[in-house]
């Protein structure tokens, strides 16, 4: 009896027993107590073991541990995965920026302007305006280089514009859709022709045309501004690069000689950028002027008149000459890779 006395007292002794682990068992204390003692006593008497677990960092994984076992369902939010992941992976490598593209510059850098042409002073008595007939040539026009060179974020679009047309109008409504549109700027570009040519409003038919009435009407404030007109549906031909092209006009805007080019809409077009390769088109316009030994004048300005069909007011686009000098550059880019498509 005294030897279990003397045991007992040796295991409360023990740092790591405590009385709760000793009498956590009644069972075993009013049945077997001896029994109970002894085998805490043969346990506790061998050496510790070392658990690896033990050696982990605690302090640092308390909070995932305390996160899983506090939920019997996932209360993670992105925020908590990503710390988590932060914590078992370290923080994520940060994106790195695409490297911006270097700013491509022609091969062949062929001036706008053209030093060996002298521009001569414009007089209000000057000569009817020029309308040369384009010819048929191998050359590549300025609308066919820009179409077989659009990006393809611009084909994208406008193929899926054109696909919903064709769902909603069918295909020979959609055909006959185009061919209303090209009528309509073939009309309204006569109708211009005539007015610069008489200097006169257009005719009582062409302001009745329900085609047209709208587009006439809309740009009407836009005219009050047009002086001079030196070319009207001319062709032109860059002897140089050797591309033509057909300009709509070559007048003074507001004191400016400028080549302007017509659009028609029926969505508004309040800025340059939303009429898309336009503003090469001018550029390459004035460009071939520039270089074609039939005009004894050169350009450096351009304009782009949006006129609508419903008569609101019209959106002019003016370009100056550093404008213009950066969409001829890109244009010269335009050219290259055609020609090296072709």
């Amino acid at each position: 009896m005294f030897l279990v006395r003397m045991k007992f007292l040796r295991l409360l002794s023990r740092k790591p027993v405590k009385l709760g682990m000793v009498f956590q068992i009644p069972f075993c204390q009013n049945q077997f107590p001896y029994l109970c003692l002894a085998t805490s006593a043969c346990l506790y008497s061998k050496k510790k073991k070392v658990n690896s677990y033990e050696q982990v960092d605690q302090e640092k994984y308390k909070n995932l541990v305390y996160s899983v076992t506090s939920y019997k369902t996932s209360a993670q939010t992105p925020e908590t995965i990503l710390e988590e992941d932060n914590l078992l992976y370290g923080p994520p490598d940060k994106h790195r920026p695409p490297v911006k593209a270097e700013t491509k510059t022609p091969k062949n850098c062929v001036p706008l302007i053209n030093p060996k042409k002298r521009i001569p002073l414009l007089s209000s008595e000057s000569n009817l305006p020029m309308k040369i007939s384009l010819q048929k040539t191998k050359m590549p026009s300025v609308t066919r280089i820009l179409q077989q060179t659009m990006s393809p974020q611009q084909a994208f679009y406008l193929e899926r514009w054109k696909q919903k047309m064709i769902q909603e109008l069918g295909k020979d409504g959609f055909a006959e859709y185009t061919k209303n549109l090209f009528l309509q700027g073939e009309l309204f570009h006569a109708a211009l022709e005539s007015i610069f040519l008489s200097e006169e409003e257009a005719t009582k038919e062409q302001r009745e045309d329900v085609a047209i009435s709208g587009y006439l009407s809309s740009v009407q404030h836009v005219l009050k501004d047009v002086s001079e007109v030196k070319a009207l549906e001319s062709a032109v031909q860059h002897e140089t690069l050797q591309y033509l092209g057909l300009v709509d006009c070559v007048a003074k805007y507001r004191g400016q000689l400028c080549v302007i080019d017509w659009k028609t809409s029926e969505k508004p077009k309040p800025s340059l950028k939303n009429t898309f390769d336009n503003p090469l088109q001018v550029a390459a316009y004035i460009g071939a002027i520039n270089h074609d030994a039939n005009y004894d004048f050169q350009v450096s300005c351009g304009l782009i008149v949006v006129a609508y069909k419903n008569g609101s007011p019209a959106h002019p686009h003016f370009m100056d000459p550093d404008l213009c000098l950066q969409y001829w550059n890109k244009w010269l880019l335009r050219l290259e890779e055609y020609m090296d498509k072709n």
